[in-house]
């Protein structure tokens, strides 16, 4: 049984509709994810058949027994002659026979292959649940990335709006420098251009929000996102991104193990493996079966040709026994079947041992961004305050007419970048954190 982390949980009753709402969580949107999407339905389904497979599991240990029934109706010409030299012949000549029996197979020994079988439907039945969890465990990490992609781009829209505010006052100086004879009709243009560019900066990003909340859509609610209202109007989304701090690389790498559903399907498929080689040894033995059927027939002749030919006669009876099937050379199919088998087991070991080591450089590596994003994070934070001090200062100079108008414009890109960089870093620690996390299976237990 599947559970989400209970920060992630999610109950269909006690959420609102997002147009009343407004504002959606993180958990919101995994909760309409897990209920709607499409890949993690279609796992279900081929969990939800596997499941089935278990569930008559035990059907193999159970006899057959089959009912048949069937009438055939003649009409013949007949013509006998004899030894002696008589002739007897009769033309139309019909007759009906009504057969049926009740039969019984119960395969009493197989050298094992039922006792394999059903583990080979339990593993089966397990892989169908590990591939379930990596699927939701997957799709709960893409919908964090793109839930946080959207409060990435709000983020950049709200540090442009602080931009496009020092470029309305850089023209507003601009404009009454050149009003009063102390500034150039070129610093004018060059701020209204400034401007301009930065406002069409401001369009694209919006349609950027549109664009990333169009992805999200697919992801929670597919026919959402066919919706012709403006995907601006559905919802907002939270105004900051949070970064854990107590990741270690040490338990990451102990737990891939017992929670990586990608390790955990792959020990599944050796498990399935060593059942089939089971399977592929019961051959050699010999089985054992029990055989039951209850036999009827009647036959009913309107005429007879032969005196001692009867009109009709009818036949009831039991009949039960055994039978023993001893495999004595099969052109070495089974051999071959039995190596093949061993070679499977084989392969499937060493991609577990291939899958696990990259598992685990994939962590190191992630772990490693993680670390170098966070601490540019918090170098790029006071980055920002220094960048904002330095635009504020040379915007009081320019006003005072102490500086050119080059100056104030390289403060306004040193700004600018710095802003760029913070919102990027804080997004790509925050999706290093949720791809650390996703190796771990955390978002599923």
């Amino acid at each position: 049984m599947i559970r989400i982390l209970p920060i992630l949980a999610f109950v269909s009753g006690s959420i609102q509709s997002l147009n009343a709402q407004r504002i959606l969580t993180l958990e919101e949107a995994i909760g309409r994810t897990l209920e709607n999407n499409w890949e993690i339905r279609i796992a279900r389904n081929d969990s939800i058949v596997a499941a089935i497979d278990r569930q008559y599991r035990n059907a193999g240990f159970f006899p057959n027994v089959n009912a048949n029934a069937g009438q055939v109706f003649n009409n013949n010409d007949q013509y006998q002659k004899f030894t002696d030299g008589t002739i007897r012949e009769r033309n139309d000549v019909k007759s009906s026979n009504l057969s049926g029996n009740v039969s019984l197979n119960w395969t009493l020994f197989d050298g094992g292959r039922m006792f394999a079988t059903r583990a080979r439907l339990d593993e089966l039945l397990q892989q169908g649940e590990w591939s379930v969890r990596n699927q939701v465990n997957n799709t709960i990490a893409e919908v964090v990335n793109a839930y946080y992609s959207i409060v990435q781009l709000n983020q950049q829209a709200k540090a442009l709006e602080k931009q496009i505010a020092v470029f309305e006052e850089r023209e507003k100086l601009a404009r009454q420098k050149l009003e009063i004879g102390f500034g150039t009709k070129p610093d004018l243009l060059q701020s209204q251009i400034d401007l301009n560019s930065q406002k069409s900066l401001r369009l694209s990003l919006q349609n950027q929000i549109i664009q990333a909340k169009q992805a999200l859509n697919r992801l929670m609610q597919p026919q959402l996102a066919l919706n012709e209202k403006s995907a601006a109007d559905w919802y907002e989304v939270s105004a900051e991104i949070p970064i854990r701090s107590d990741l270690s690389l040490g338990a990451i790498q102990d737990s891939l193990a017992s929670n990586n559903p990608q390790l955990q399907i792959q020990k599944r498929s050796i498990r399935l493996a060593e059942r089939t080689l089971q399977e592929r040894k019961a051959d050699r033995f010999p089985t054992l079966s029990f055989n039951s059927a209850y036999n009827f027939s009647r036959l009913d002749n309107k005429a007879v040709v032969n005196p001692f030919q009867p009109l009709f006669s009818r036949n009831l009876g039991l009949n039960y026994g055994f039978t023993a099937s001893v495999p004595l050379f099969n052109q070495f199919r089974v051999r071959r079947q039995i190596e093949q088998a061993k070679q499977d087991i084989r392969l499937q070991e060493m991609r577990w041992e291939q899958q696990n080591l990259n598992l685990r450089l994939s962590a190191w590596n992630a772990f490693q961004r993680y670390l170098m994003l966070v601490e540019t994070w918090k170098l790029e934070e006071d980055n920002i305050r220094l960048a904002e001090e330095n635009v504020q200062i040379v915007l009081e100079v320019y006003r005072l007419n102490s500086t050119t108008l080059l100056q104030l414009k390289e403060a306004q890109r040193s700004l600018q970048e710095a802003y760029d960089r913070l919102i990027r870093a804080r997004l790509q620690a925050k999706v290093a954190e949720t791809e650390l996390l996703r190796l771990q299976g955390k978002f599923v237990q």
